[in-house]
């Protein structure tokens, strides 16, 4: 797969993810059944699993190492707080409170992982 292929690929999943997430999180905040149906237990990962490859393989096409361009580490390690905050406003949160409030901190994250990677900036904004 190019480059331009590998690219549209991980932008696709990116907004893929991020239209979930949010649906996921509004299910949550009204108590929906719908946030078990089996589809919303599966697809989610499935498309993590092709984001998370895509950009691999955009990194690998280009010669990038997280240990060699900042902002690259810095998405990952957004990406860990995403998950570990993802996972707690949609299973883990004892309380509906802390629900939402970890789904906005992870909805803060991952604005923060977008802006890293448009500008390729660690601290997007600053500088």
């Amino acid at each position: 797969m190019d480059y331009a292929a590998l690219k549209t690929l991980h932008m696709a999943t990116v907004a893929i993810t991020l239209t979930l997430f949010i649906l996921r999180g509004a299910w949550m905040a009204m108590g929906s059944p719908h946030l078990g149906a089996r589809w919303t237990r599966i697809l989610p990962h499935l498309n993590d699993t092709v984001l998370l490859a895509s950009g691999i393989a955009l990194a690998w096409t280009l010669g990038l190492s997280p240990l060699e361009h900042g902002w690259l580490a810095a998405k990952l390690v957004a990406l860990v707080a995403y998950i570990v905050l993802g996972t707690i406003a949609l299973k883990r949160g004892k309380t509906r409170g802390q629900r939402i409030t970890a789904g906005i901190a992870a909805l803060l994250v991952f604005g923060y992982m977008l802006a890293v990677a448009h500008t390729h900036n660690p601290l997007p904004g600053l500088g």
